[in-house]
């Protein structure tokens, strides 16, 4: 069996590694808001070319601290509408309405899956005050036009850079591209922990400043607290891993993208549509996705024939019984997308021998 992601056979060769450096935190004795996240901000702050990185729980808590740390800082208020894919995970969403600001869902691009200029600009109204950007799948697309458009119209622009580790767009890092950036660290991702782990990336001070009070209870000096906070910070443990992982980052990216390649060139089946890529540096290929009409019979053989897919995401947000209020739209794009998408096997760990029976079992479908 060929599985979707070998978890096991990815973080193995940090192993060794990481046990050493547990046994250091054991023996220091210092377990929270320690060296092992001040390093890893630092220099996962230097790897998105920013000035700044908050560790905090979670991917979520990252997106949700940043549009928290605006409504503090004045630049958003209850009430703002924020553009946001109407394809994404529904953790974009949460994070806009947890913070009680309106997300007006956007038809994505059927081409890369993510916001287009041309899909937001007859979107925009004088409430709108914020743009997520969401680079699905691993791609960032149109960053310079929307990052062009964002500051032209005073808008602010954050990333959901979840699963865009390292991916680059017109010498535009994901993480650097817009005002700030929430990333994820779930196991599964490009940069995995081993559990929850999450940052925001961003350029400017002020937020930084204060997404690190609101992380830790809204406290700068302990037992004083400034703001109503959470309690979302990097554990150090995790923080350590992740350290461990990040120099071979772009090797394994890299790995991904060779393998992408071949599924792009070599895949033939006229079933298949195919992702369009016009960068492959812009895409780090977190998932490979393709589309299939006959969905659940293609899972189905590629099973028999013992290949694990997944399916990223089988309903839409607006499907969800969570967003209920959101049922009635039309999204005629965002539902033929989660009708037909299916993840293949992809990460830096498959060999070419893998890679090229999953082509050939694809291209006999």
């Amino acid at each position: 069996m060929i599985p979707f992601l070998n978890l096991q056979k990815i973080n193995q060769p940090y192993e060794v590694a990481f046990l050493e450096k547990t046994k250091q935190l054991f023996d220091k004795g210092w377990f929270v808001l320690g060296d092992e996240v001040m390093n890893f901000e630092h220099d996962f702050a230097r790897y998105c070319r920013v000035p700044f990185c908050v560790g905090v729980g979670n991917g979520l808590d990252a997106l949700m601290l940043i549009f928290r740390a605006y409504i503090l800082l004045g630049k958003l208020h209850k009430g703002d509408e924020v553009i946001v894919p109407a394809n994404t995970y529904i953790a974009s969403i949460l994070a806009v309405m947890h913070n009680d600001l309106v997300p007006i869902l956007v038809e994505p691009d059927l081409d890369s899956y993510n916001l287009s200029l041309s899909s937001i600009e007859d979107k925009i109204t004088d409430k709108t005050k914020a743009i997520l950007m969401v680079h699905l799948y691993g791609q960032v697309s149109e960053a310079s036009a929307l990052a062009r458009f964002a500051k032209e119209n005073n808008i602010l622009l954050i990333e959901d850079a979840a699963q865009a580790h390292g991916a680059v767009d017109e010498q535009l890092h994901a993480g650097a591209i817009g005002d700030a950036a929430g990333f994820s660290f779930y196991p599964g991702k490009n940069l995995g922990a081993l559990g929850d782990a999450g940052a925001v990336t961003t350029h400017d001070p002020q937020l930084a400043e204060k997404i690190r009070i609101l992380r830790n209870y809204g406290s700068e000096i302990k037992y004083q607290n400034k703001v109503l906070g959470f309690n979302s910070r990097l554990d150090e443990i995790q923080a350590a891993f992740l350290n461990i992982k990040l120099p071979y980052l772009n090797e394994d990216n890299h790995l991904r993208q060779i393998i992408a390649h071949r599924f792009l060139t070599e895949i033939t089946n006229f079933k298949v549509i195919l992702p369009k890529v016009e960068n492959r540096a812009a895409h780090v290929f977190h998932l490979f996705v393709i589309r299939v009409s006959d969905r659940n019979a293609f899972q189905a053989f590629l099973l028999k024939n013992d290949i694990q897919t997944l399916i990223h995401y089988p309903i839409p947000p607006h499907h969800q019984k969570a967003l209920a209020g959101f049922r009635k739209m039309e999204l005629p794009i965002t539902e033929l997308i989660h009708q037909e998408v299916v993840s293949l096997p992809m990460s830096p760990v498959l060999t070419m021998e893998e890679v090229t029976r999953i082509i050939e079992v694809v291209n006999s479908y």
